[in-house]
C-alpha cells in the first residue's frame, strides 16, 4: 500500500495518521483538514478554554514539527466528492488526491434548532475553536444566558457560564437531564449540582422562537417557550445533539444509515475505504446491532484499531466504550453502553454527593456510571471487559463494593 488518505482531522483523524507510523506503516499519509488550526483536543473547548485556563495552542495534539518528522503531509481544505473508480478526493479547490485506502473521519455537525429566529447573532453551537472563540468574546460582554438542550456540551457550557457570573437557565423538551446518556439516578444528581450552583433547569419545555431586538438588527433578546414564558438573553448556546457527516459517503454511493455503516473492521462497503469515529455505524460486538458513538475514546480506538490493520495486523474493533463530563466539581464517568430497560443499584457514598451506579442486565454487568468516582469507573472497565456475572440482588447485598468482582 504506498498512499493512505484520512479526510477529517480531529481525534479519529489525527490519531489514526500517528497511530499508522507507530504501527511501522512507511507509506505516504495525507491528512486533509477544513480549519486551519493544527488539529487539536476538542473537550477543553467547553471547559479549560472557555474560562481561559487553556490557550489555543495547549490543545494541539502535536506541534508542527510532529507531522514533518513522521512525514504526515497536511491539506487544508474541504473534500467535494469521492471518486471510487479512480480512488482519489477531490477538494473544493479542484485539488485532487489519489488513494490506495481512504480512511473517513469527518465527525458530526452540531444538530441546528428549526425555530423561528435561530440565525441571530448570539445563538450559537459549540464545537470548533471558531465556535469557542466566538463565545469566549460573547461571554466576557453578557449578564444572562439560556441553554437550549440538557446533554453533556449544554450542560458544561452552562457550568462555565456560571462560574463567570452569567445568570443561566437550561432548557430541555426531555424530563430530565442527560435523557439519553445517563441513568435517572446519574441524571438527577447532575442537575441538583447545577441547581446548587444557581442554575435554573427546566425540563418538559420547549422552545418556540428566538427574538431578536426590536428595532435593531440582529442579536439574540430573549428566548420563548412552547408554554408560553419569554426568557431574557444575551447569549444562546444551542446543545440539541449533532448529526453524522455522511455526506461525502452517500455521494459516493456507500452504505449509509445514521451514519457510515462499516464491519467490525471498521471497513465500508467499498474495501478500499474505511470509516472511524462519530460518523461510523459499527456493528456492537454484544448486540450485534449497529450503533454510533460521539466520543473521543470511541475515536481514538477505531483510529487504533484501522491503522494496525493497514499495518498488515488482524485485528477486530471492541473495546468497552467510555465516557466523561466535567461538570463544575462534579466528574460523571461512564463505562459500557447502558439500555432503557437496565436495573439500576446505587452504591452511596454517605459522606459525600460521589456514588457509583451498576447497570445490571440479565444477570451481567452491563455499564457502570460514577460521579466524582475516578477508582471505581477504572475497576468498572477492566470488568466489563471481561464480561463479568452480576445480579440485583449480589449488588443489593449489604456492604457490596465492585471491587468485590475482582
Amino acid at each position: 500500500m504506498q498512499q493512505v488518505v484520512i479526510v477529517g482531522a480531529g481525534h479519529a483523524g489525527f490519531q489514526c495518521c500517528a497511530s499508522l507510523r507507530q504501527e511501522g506503516f512507511e507509506g505516504a499519509i495525507v491528512l486533509v483538514g477544513d480549519e486551519a488550526s493544527l488539529p487539536y483536543q476538542r473537550p477543553p473547548l467547553s471547559k479549560a478554554y472557555l474560562l481561559a485556563k487553556a490557550s489555543a495552542s495547549d490543545l494541539h495534539f502535536r506541534p508542527e514539527r510532529f507531522f514533518e518528522e513522521q512525514r504526515v503531509q497536511r491539506v487544508q481544505g474541504r473534500v467535494e466528492l469521492i471518486d471510487r473508480a479512480a480512488q482519489r478526493v477531490v477538494l473544493t479547490s479542484g485539488q485532487a488526491i489519489a488513494y490506495d485506502h481512504l480512511v473517513i473521519a469527518t465527525g458530526s455537525s452540531p444538530r441546528r434548532m428549526r425555530v423561528e429566529g435561530a440565525e441571530l447573532e448570539g445563538v450559537m453551537s459549540l464545537q470548533t475553536l471558531v465556535d469557542a472563540d466566538r463565545l469566549r468574546e460573547r461571554l466576557a460582554d453578557s449578564r444572562r444566558a439560556v441553554v437550549i438542550g440538557a446533554g453533556f456540551i449544554g450542560l458544561e457550557f452552562a457550568s462555565v457560564a456560571r462560574a463567570l457570573g452569567l445568570d443561566v437557565t437550561v432548557l430541555d423538551v426531555a424530563d430530565r437531564a442527560l435523557a439519553r446518556a445517563a441513568s435517572p439516578h446519574s441524571a438527577q444528581a447532575v442537575a441538583a449540582s447545577h441547581e446548587g450552583r444557581g442554575t435554573r433547569l427546566r425540563f418538559g419545555c420547549g422552545v418556540t422562537a428566538l427574538e431578536g431586538h426590536a428595532g435593531r438588527e440582529g442579536g439574540i433578546a430573549a428566548v420563548r417557550t412552547a408554554d408560553g414564558e419569554t426568557l431574557p438573553a444575551d447569549l444562546v448556546v444551542v446543545g440539541i445533539g449533532a448529526e453524522p457527516r455522511t455526506q461525502l459517503a452517500a455521494q459516493a454511493g456507500l452504505a449509509v444509515d445514521n451514519g457510515i455503516r462499516v464491519d467490525a473492521q471498521l471497513l465500508s462497503s467499498d474495501p478500499a475505504i474505511s470509516a472511524i469515529g462519530d460518523v461510523a455505524a459499527f456493528p456492537d460486538p454484544v448486540s450485534g446491532r449497529p450503533i454510533r458513538l460521539e466520543s473521543v475514546q470511541n475515536a481514538g480506538d477505531q483510529a487504533r484499531s484501522v491503522a494496525a490493520r493497514l499495518a498488515g495486523k488482524t485485528v477486530a474493533h471492541g473495546p468497552v466504550p467510555w465516557f466523561w463530563s466535567d461538570q463544575g466539581e462534579l466528574r460523571l464517568q461512564i463505562a459500557g453502553l447502558r439500555a432503557a430497560d437496565d436495573t439500576h443499584v446505587v452504591l452511596r457514598d454517605a459522606a459525600s454527593s460521589a456514588a457509583t451506579v451498576l447497570c445490571i442486565r440479565e444477570g451481567r454487568l452491563a455499564a457502570v456510571e460514577t460521579l466524582n468516582r475516578a477508582g471505581d469507573h477504572m475497576l468498572a472497565r477492566r470488568l466489563l471487559a471481561k464480561g463479568v456475572a452480576l445480579s440485583e440482588e449480589e449488588a443489593l447485598a449489604p456492604g457490596f463494593q465492585l471491587k468485590a468482582l475482582a
